[in-house]
């Protein structure tokens, strides 16, 4: 039975599945994906810590040195920068992983949905980009009293929560490609050079003129000028970004669903 086969088989039963065990299947793939990462701290625990240390030093300790605002650009940038690590490893590292261990072949193989799978892993990143922004949200008003309003705090949130989406796409598309030895590094040199030139760490107007003409190549920085409209500081409109994003998570999911149906 080759792999077209065996998907139209698990499509097949899945449509016979009742609504209680179709509901069922999605809840225990994200059961399944809390629990895996509740017992891996060595990946939860920089996940949340990188963003909010970083924002403690550079966003409070030494931010206020750098004009009063600047406590409230980094709340948006770190909000950009921790969402991202969820989509990008909790999708490209995992699934190269489980590729290579043959579990996704497994789960092809198994009477449910398949599209629970990915779902289970979408609901973990949006959990994992919860508690990121919850973090910096409290440490931007109890730490550094940045004045948000509760209409510009709760716009803080969802934007940013809702940002790890084309993350996750892109995430998936990666771990399509790669061995899962290779993950980690691979996606390191995405995650940090994209960090680095959407503005995330200090403002595109520092770097050299043909840099920051590079920084709406990446999805990151659309997602940073909707969080810095959500804390009251973009300049820009809002649905070119959000146009710009959704297009982004279309073409990587787009690209990474052709590219598991042919190789797995």
């Amino acid at each position: 039975m080759n792999a077209t086969t065996q998907s139209l088989a698990v499509e097949t039963s899945s449509t016979r599945m009742s609504t209680a065990r179709l509901i069922g299947a999605y809840l225990e793939e994200i059961r399944s994906e809390c629990v895996r990462y509740l017992r891996a701290p060595s990946f939860l625990l920089p996940t949340l810590l990188f963003p909010t240390v970083f924002y403690l030093m550079f966003g409070i300790f030494l931010g206020k040195a750098n004009g009063p605002d600047a406590p409230r650009f980094f709340l948006a940038a770190y909000s950009t920068f921790g969402v991202m690590a969820p989509g990008l490893f909790g999708f490209g590292v995992s699934l190269a992983i489980e590729r290579d261990g043959g579990l996704l072949l497994l789960k092809r193989a198994l009477p449910m949905p398949p599209a629970a799978y990915l779902f289970g892993k979408m609901v973990m990143a949006l959990l994992s980009a919860s508690a990121i922004v919850a973090l910096l949200l409290g440490m931007a008003l109890v730490l550094a009293h940045v004045p948000l309003t509760f209409a510009q705090a709760t716009a803080t949130f969802f934007t940013s929560v809702l940002g790890v989406l084309p993350f996750c796409a892109m995430g998936l598309f990666v771990g399509s490609l790669i061995k899962g030895q290779g993950a980690p590094g691979v996606i390191n040199l995405i995650y940090l050079p994209m960090a680095f030139l959407s503005g995330l760490w200090f403002p595109l107007t520092i770097l050299p003129g043909f840099l920051q003409q590079l920084g709406p190549v990446w999805p990151s920085y659309h997602l940073n000028q909707l969080a810095l409209n959500a804390v009251g500081l973009g300049q820009e409109g809002t649905w070119i970004h959000v146009g710009v994003l959704a297009i982004y998570t279309a073409v990587f999911i787009a690209l990474a669903a052709r590219r598991l149906r042919r190789h797995g």
